[in-house]
């Protein structure tokens, strides 16, 4: 069980500060890890270095794992990739996962100098070699990197983001696990995760839902709703649920309930949770995670455990 990061308003100091400030409450009330993702240009609620990101986070917690999740693979040279989180696993052994993805946004390929229509030809050249490097089962030069090498060892939890059933099954064809679009409906999502299954997939099937408890503010979500239309694919939309997909409620055990809910009928056995909003303050987001401690994330666990 997984918090997901954001930057709020402020400068970038500010906004460093405050995701640390995020993940040792997200320690605090009990949750597994916490994920940061990738968007460049100044991407509200981005920030454009994941990875870095998740360096600036380890040691400002004791046990949580961090993920940068997903990263942009057809963005940046794989060897390169494949060495920097090799390295930041040594530094931090068994706290450090990954996700991938091939990336939606034109700008990122732009500042990336990568022309966006190579991007999934990439990405499905790119998955399945940096894959085998970090299991450190890989050729050639890169092979006689040390933190490669140790990855053999101790190999990096991977997933990947999945729309589509062909995805699913490269993911499964991959041992990697898989993450689902926040908005993704439950029957679209149970349809994905059995052919993944079907697939032979045994890793995590993630799903990311927003929680709110509370009165939540409903001009901000839908100002969200709108700025996620701009850019989303028509295919990826015509995946998505009814409304806004926010799982709203009173307090943390009847979030829990919906949330168990959810995962039940969407095929998935793992869960991202996301607060933020674009336009909170971060007070107000500091304020939404404590309020996961007493209920809602201790019930989610022994939910799915059970199930």
């Amino acid at each position: 069980m997984s918090l997901r990061l954001y930057a709020s308003e402020g400068i970038s100091i500010e906004q460093v500060n405050q995701m640390r400030s995020e993940a040792r409450l997200a320690e605090g009330v009990g949750y597994d890890g916490v994920m940061v993702s990738e968007h460049h240009a100044g991407f509200s609620g981005y920030l454009p270095n994941p990875l870095q990101l998740s360096s600036f986070l380890l040691p400002a917690t004791s046990n949580l794992w961090v993920s940068p999740c997903p990263l942009l693979l057809p963005t940046k040279p794989k060897a390169m990739v494949a060495e920097e989180i090799a390295w930041l696993s040594s530094a931090y052994p068994n706290r450090v996962g990954v996700g991938f993805a091939a990336g939606a946004l034109p700008v990122d390929f732009e500042l990336a100098e990568i022309p966006f229509d190579e991007k999934n030809q990439r990405f499905k050249s790119n998955l399945p070699w940096i894959v085998d490097a970090l299991r450190g089962v890989t050729e050639g030069p890169i092979g006689n990197d040390l933190a490669i090498r140790q990855c053999k060892h101790q190999p990096i939890p991977m997933v990947v983001a999945a729309q589509s059933k062909e995805a699913c099954k490269r993911a499964a064809k991959l041992n990697l696990g898989i993450l689902f679009d926040s908005l993704q409906s439950p029957e679209v999502s149970m349809k994905l995760a059995s052919a993944y299954r079907e697939a032979g997939g045994e890793g995590p099937v993630i799903l990311i839902r927003r929680v709110w408890i509370g009165s939540p503010p409903i001009a901000k979500i839908h100002a969200q709703m709108e700025h996620y239309h701009s850019y989303a694919s028509d295919r990826a939309k015509g995946n998505w649920t009814q409304g806004d997909g926010t799982v709203v409620a009173n307090n943390g055990e009847e979030a829990a309930e919906q949330l168990l809910k959810i995962l039940d009928d969407s095929g998935c056995d793992t869960i991202n949770i996301r607060v933020h909003v674009a336009g909170l303050d971060p007070g107000e987001i500091s304020e939404q995670i404590k309020a996961h401690e007493d209920s809602l994330v201790p019930s989610v666990k022994s939910g799915l455990r059970v199930g």
